[in-house]
């Protein structure tokens, strides 16, 4: 589960990111609280805007972050990115502590935050491959989805006591502070023992290289249109606890326990996931799905602990499908496009969020947060059932009896047997060639060469086990 912390380089940055990311969500946690309780009167509505603000430049300017990532040093651009975000906090904290933020200030101050993000997203994501080997990339990728939820456990929690004990301002400054520990942990970095990214070429048409790579991968597709959904409906989480906060008698205090505790499931399906040897495209859609019944569940929950409770399911399920995503994304993808690809797959996510959000702040504020998170769990189902249509179509995906009297999930690209030979990378890692009448792997989860076996065959189960006949 922690193997990628064996190495100095991953072991330092993710110290270093953790100390950050508990600032960054104790920032969120009080932006959203500031915007709805002291610059307005419960308008769900200005959170929304606020949020589209935020997320909207990952949309507007993926063609260029991406590009950015792929061509310069990714270590100098967190630098950058890191040390503007912290003065950003700064002068935001600056702004309350003196009186004079109004909203729109926090607007403004959502926007630029978004566009520093928006270069700073792609980066951070694909640095991963820079700190670690091929093969631990999928774990590194899991842990860094750990450390933001464990972040996102702590800091909201730490948010609300602060915002009471306090003041919102003062906790702004405090998450500049944090900055300093990332930062400090990418200047101590052993550069010598980062591995090398090949470099975008300085031609014309680079802009459009991801757009091109996905556009020839239906499985990355899938995966787009499922981020898309649930950025945009699903994962508004500091419009439903806020507004459930408010809705069930609670104050600042018991909005940072709701986002802390959405983290403790959040966290376990982290750490689930970075047991895992592989991302697979099942996982990401049962995560969807269980998202859609924890969603449901939550919205008639009648007390704040009740709530709570289905809002740990909502967490596990969200980072599962996250999660498992971005590590799809990222092992699958040549590392020659990786920043322009994985810069859209940040802009998908957070992109569908300037959609979505106000949509679901607007559900908010006219029928009550309970509906809003109705209308989330309906999204999450539409969004369930199209990848498993696209599973059954595009992939032929069924359930066969096999001669050894064992059910199995049997799944051939497009309806066409491989060989064992072929080569198939992760994202058909739920293939089996049906090379015989009984059901041969494709490939492992690794883009590798399978050598045929004369006198052995494996049988894949429906949980992913393999065991040899």
């Amino acid at each position: 589960m922690f193997r990628s912390l064996s190495s100095y380089n991953y072991r330092l940055w993710f110290i270093g990111a953790l100390v950050s990311n508990i600032g960054a969500w104790m920032q969120s946690t009080t932006q959203s609280w500031v915007v709805l309780t002291v610059l307005t009167d419960n308008d769900a509505v200005a959170v929304g805007i606020t949020m589209a603000l935020q997320f909207g430049p990952q949309l507007l300017l993926v063609p260029i972050t991406g590009l950015i990532a792929d061509r310069f040093d990714r270590r100098k651009i967190l630098m950058i990115t890191q040390s503007v975000l912290m003065l950003l906090g700064v002068a935001l904290g600056l702004l309350l502590l003196l009186g004079h933020a109004e909203l729109w200030h926090l607007y403004v101050f959502a926007l630029l935050l978004g566009i520093v993000n928006a270069v700073d997203g792609p980066a951070r994501q694909t640095f991963v491959s820079d700190l670690v080997d091929e093969h631990n990339m999928s774990n590194a990728v899991a842990l860094n989805s750990a450390s933001f939820n464990a972040a996102r456990m702590i800091g909201p929690a730490i948010a609300g006591l602060l915002i009471v004990a306090i003041g919102s301002g003062w906790v702004f400054i405090v998450n500049g502070f944090t900055f300093l520990a990332v930062l400090f942990a990418l200047y101590k970095l052993r550069t010598s023992s980062l591995r090398s990214h090949p470099r975008a070429p300085r031609k014309r048409g680079q802009l459009a290289e991801g757009f091109r790579y996905v556009r020839s991968r239906p499985d990355l597709g899938v995966i787009f249109i499922i981020v898309f959904i649930m950025g945009a409906f699903g994962m508004n989480f500091p419009i439903f606890a806020s507004t459930m906060a408010v809705e069930l008698g609670g104050g600042a205090g018991d909005y940072g326990l709701l986002s802390s505790i959405l983290a403790i499931g959040s966290l376990t399906g982290a750490l689930l996931a970075a047991r895992r040897d592989r991302a697979r495209m099942r996982v990401i859609i049962a995560a969807v799905g269980l998202f859609a019944i924890a969603a449901f569940t939550a919205s008639v929950m009648p007390t704040f602990w009740t709530f709570a409770a289905a809002l740990i399911f909502i967490g596990f399920a969200t980072v599962t499908m996250l999660t498992t995503a971005n590590a799809f994304v990222q092992t699958t993808t040549d590392a020659a496009v990786r920043g322009r690809v994985m810069a859209l797959y940040m802009a998908v996510l957070m992109g569908g969020t300037p959609f979505g959000a106000p949509i679901v702040g607007g559900i908010a504020n006219a029928w009550g947060p309970r509906w809003a998170l109705a209308a989330a769990g309906v999204a999450a189902a539409i969004a369930c059932v199209f990848a498993l249509t696209w599973a059954v179509v595009a992939r032929s995906l069924r359930l066969e009896r096999h001669p050894l009297s064992r059910w199995r999930l049997v799944v051939t690209h497009a309806g066409k047997p491989l060989p064992v030979s072929s080569i198939v990378p992760e994202d058909f890692s739920d293939q089996i060639a049906m090379t015989s009448p009984i059901s041969l792997p494709a490939l492992t989860g690794q883009v590798q060469r399978q050598r045929p076996q004369a006198d052995a065959r494996r049988l894949v189960d429906a949980d992913g086990s393999s065991s040899r006949r």
